[in-house]
């Protein structure tokens, strides 16, 4: 009878939630493109913010409840791993468990600073050693399985490049983490101007707010469908915190109405082969002198086109 009672609890909490709210997203119906990516950043910027560490209520407080383990509510469920653990314990001198920032914070270099680094929409509870592990590795395809001393996890890394893939059942969640924070991270107001690349930067250190591999972001995000899960913690952040929301969980077709109609073309951090450059766009189609940071697509006499974004 305890484990009816507590199932049918759960069930009200999430239907007590689970509705965006009416009229949310309608500035941004009918739009596509950086349209659709702008009017989704003005919709969800200007969030409450929290402090990573405080007396009062931080991030630590608040994973407690968007990652609370339905099974076990004094425990959170760690993101890499799926393992389960006792919340209160926090970092505890290294045993217990810490707050993965899934766009690495020093890829833009904004620290734990609120804002950017206290956005919990793309904070996850992580098992320290495993996170450790994860460290600022790109997310892109890999093979080597990670077996961590408390045992396997799921996820993968690579002995040849610097790249990370979580579990198949969260690789959705990173990805749609990803596109929100590429989406409220503009550069305004002193903010990181944060984009997604579609190649694996040759610097794996570097401090430029760009984070990979675009394309195996998109396929996880369409393999790995919205759950649940993921539905109740934007409810939570949204009602109980922050007041903003991760429009690719309301609207997972959001991410290919922005990115998908430029998926199929070659990104690059590089100079020109030796064909001619016809032009340079940016990719809403309109003529674009580069910049530092920022994608564009350059058009070649011969034919080809390709996505270079050039870094600092």
């Amino acid at each position: 009878m305890k484990t009816l009672i507590t199932l049918i609890t759960l069930f009200t909490f999430h239907m007590s939630f689970g509705q965006i709210p009416l009229g949310y997203y309608d500035s941004a119906n009918g739009l596509t493109g950086e349209s659709l990516k702008t009017a989704l950043h003005n919709i969800i910027k200007d969030h409450i913010e929290f402090p990573y560490t405080s007396s009062g209520t931080d991030v630590w407080d608040i994973l407690k409840e968007t990652d609370r383990d339905t099974l076990n509510p004094n425990n959170v469920i760690l993101i890499y791993s799926d393992w389960s653990v006792n919340a209160d314990q926090e970092y505890n001198g290294g045993n217990g468990w810490s707050r993965e920032h899934v766009w690495a914070k020093s890829h833009g270099d904004f620290g734990t600073s609120q804002g950017a680094g206290t956005d919990v929409h793309a904070l996850r509870p992580c098992d320290v050693t495993v996170n450790s592990a994860r460290s600022n590795r790109w997310f892109a395809e890999c093979s080597d399985e990670y077996i961590d001393s408390d045992g396997a996890t799921g996820s993968y890394t690579s002995s040849t490049e610097w790249v990370w893939k979580p579990r198949d059942n969260v690789k959705g969640d990173v990805a749609r983490m990803i596109f929100y924070m590429a989406t409220r991270y503009e550069g305004n107001n002193g903010e990181p101007d944060l984009e997604m690349v579609d190649y694996i930067p040759g610097n794996n250190n570097t401090t430029s707010p760009i984070h990979a591999k675009f394309s195996d972001l998109l396929q996880w995000h369409n393999e790995d469908p919205v759950d649940n899960w993921e539905r109740n913690r934007n409810d939570v952040i949204y009602y109980n915190y922050q007041n903003n929301r991760n429009p690719f969980i309301d609207h997972p077709e959001f991410a290919n109405e922005i990115w998908g109609a430029i998926l199929n073309t070659n990104e690059k951090d590089g100079t020109n082969d030796g064909g001619e450059i016809l032009r340079i766009i940016d990719p809403m189609g309109k003529d674009a002198d580069p910049s530092e940071n920022k994608v564009f697509i350059y058009m070649y006499a011969d034919g080809r086109s390709e996505r270079k974004c050039r870094i600092e």
